[in-house]
């Protein structure tokens, strides 16, 4: 099952076409795009009976953020080896995680502001909850997610390493459009393998990230299971599972996002994002540092 927004409702997507999942439903689904989380199972089984002969072509330009308005952003650094070793960081020995507030998400394809010269792209894998998780075992952690979709933790790296520990990287990180995500969320159980999925990351034409997801070093139930040991995960709640190698403050010289850049986000299974950028100057404090 692949879940889209469009234009402000809730759909479901096939081959390029849509179906708007209240009128499919004959109003057994609410249009709201958050509500369908809370749902996720008994979507699922109705979307089985949803007659797509009449489904309407998908208009990218009416694509927004599948899921808008999340309760809670999580976020994991270094959950890569190769991307910690770019860092000049050690493996850690258990998930470093940091939020993102929900008013920084955005689209797949809107067009982002820069408010600096030294914003990075980091390609990250979106965990999406379904239903709520609390205590949750690693075993039981899949069944807890209502399916994935494609992000970018775009950081402003000025802000999110100024300053003595502990760092800005919630404000560095959430300004505004900083979370791209989709183009859709699609179910687990449309993956062969939900664990290890292809993750491409093209800027302007050249290939900056390349992985699979096999190689995180604490995959999606571990994140799941040890957050929810913290606090409950709620429907609707994202978790950017980390970025791999190639990120611009990594790169010698360093590769930031210009104003005439495209950024390109792609994901095995669940399809990509573009995003274009305009330069918006915004008084920043801080240093410069590592990267995560």
């Amino acid at each position: 099952m692949r879940v889209i927004n469009h234009g402000g409702r809730a759909g479901l997507e096939r081959a390029g076409r849509w179906l708007d999942v209240e009128i499919a439903s004959d109003g057994w689904f609410t249009h709201d795009p958050m509500a369908v989380y809370a749902r996720w199972d008994e979507l699922r089984e109705h979307a089985r009976e949803f007659d797509f002969s009449d489904a309407e072509p998908v208009d990218e330009t009416q694509l927004l953020a599948p899921v808008p308005q999340p309760r809670q952003i999580f976020a994991v650094g270094l959950n890569y080896r190769a991307h910690a070793a770019e860092s000049g960081l050690d493996l850690p020995e258990a998930p470093f995680i940091f939020t993102k507030f929900p008013a920084s998400v955005t689209g797949p394809y809107s067009t982002v502001e820069l408010p600096t010269k030294t914003v990075d792209f980091e390609l990250e894998l979106v965990a999406v909850i379904g239903a709520e998780a609390h205590r949750v075992e690693v075993a039981d952690a899949w069944s807890h997610v209502a399916g994935l979709t494609v992000g970018q933790d775009l950081s402003e790296r000025e802000l999110q390493l100024s300053g003595p520990a502990p760092q800005q990287f919630s404000l560095g990180k959430s300004y505004t459009g900083f979370s791209p995500i989709g183009p859709a969320v699609v179910s687990v159980d449309e993956f062969d393998d939900p664990d290890d999925i292809a993750l491409s990351g093209i800027l302007s034409g050249e290939e900056v990230q390349r992985t699979r997801t096999g190689d995180l070093i604490f995959p999606v139930p571990q994140l799941v299971s040890y957050l929810s040991h913290i606090l409950p995960l709620l429907p609707g709640d994202l978790i950017f599972t980390g970025t791999p190698s190639g990120v611009g403050w990594g790169r010698r010289p360093q590769r930031y996002i210009q104003p005439t850049d495209e950024l390109v986000s792609r994901a095995e299974g669940i399809g990509e994002m573009r995003h274009r950028f305009v330069s918006s100057p915004t008084r920043v404090l801080g240093q410069g540092g590592n990267g995560a």
